[in-house]
């Protein structure tokens, strides 16, 4: 029964994110696909969430008959800023602190909890053409290198880490989600960028990760909360609760999650 609301949503104006996403949060009628009766819940999450959270929306349907999860991601900036010009959502994960508190500080969300933590990690294209072997490398001006803008949780997550290690990062382009970049380096359109350990292992074969011992200097909390004006208050926290349990943080341990 799930459908996604498609991860490109974040590139529209936030007006227009609007308009696509009307009605997402409340009883689905046959026009957009689903069978009458079925109750949507609507479910904005980080980009780096879409593997573990396709997982954890099939475990929620499973155990609510009749309940259709939608998930929208994009980067968590662009997420943020759609539900603060009023795009219907019933709950939102975000890949930073940072993030969430702008909601927070509108009043926009429900008390926010903490359920996982990720790290930044190299990732190449098979076979490290450039080869890139640390972070230092990532400065030399013959690496095309890519990197999350730097109001994106993993952009800022990058900022942190150049700083840690002293380095002036010149990347070929800036992106506004995490699996924007790691397209860029499996397209063989970057000889390396910055994401998380989660998005390496994801990949499996089409990149390979390199490990570097300043990503312990900037290690993103990821929080979760029900929208405050959700029209499913019960099954949005249903939702976290199910995200928070042992089961659900099961879950995310075996997508390369860390425990908050």
């Amino acid at each position: 029964m799930r459908k996604h609301i498609a991860a490109g949503v974040a590139a529209l104006s936030i007006g227009a994110a609007v308009t696509a996403l009307a009605g997402c949060g409340t009883t689905a009628s046959g026009d957009d696909g689903a069978e009458a009766g079925t109750t949507t819940l609507t479910v904005f999450a980080a980009a780096s969430l879409k593997g573990s959270f396709e997982d954890l929306a099939e475990q929620f349907e499973a155990a609510h008959e009749g309940v259709d999860v939608q998930l929208s991601f994009a980067g968590s900036s662009d997420l943020v800023a759609q539900i603060q010009q009023g795009a219907p959502a019933d709950v939102f994960a975000s890949a930073d602190t940072a993030n969430m508190d702008k909601l927070v500080a509108d009043d926009l969300v429900t008390d926010p909890q903490d359920f996982a933590t990720n790290t930044l990690e190299i990732a190449v294209p098979p076979g490290n053409p450039a080869g890139v072997e640390t972070l230092d490398d990532l400065a030399d001006p013959a690496v095309k290198l890519v990197l999350c803008a730097p109001e994106v949780p993993c952009g800022a997550a990058s900022a942190k880490v150049a700083d840690a290690a002293g380095l002036d990062l010149t990347p070929v382009s800036e992106e506004q989600s995490v699996t924007d970049v790691l397209g860029k380096v499996t397209a063989g359109e970057a000889d390396a960028g910055l994401v998380y350990v989660t998005d390496v292992a994801a990949a499996g074969d089409d990149v390979e990760g390199i490990e570097f011992t300043e990503s312990t200097s900037a290690v993103n909390t990821y929080p979760i909360a029900t929208v405050a004006d959700t029209d499913h208050a019960d099954l949005a926290q249903e939702f976290v609760d199910l995200v928070l349990s042992d089961d659900g943080q099961q879950t995310l341990s075996g997508f390369g999650f860390a425990a908050p």
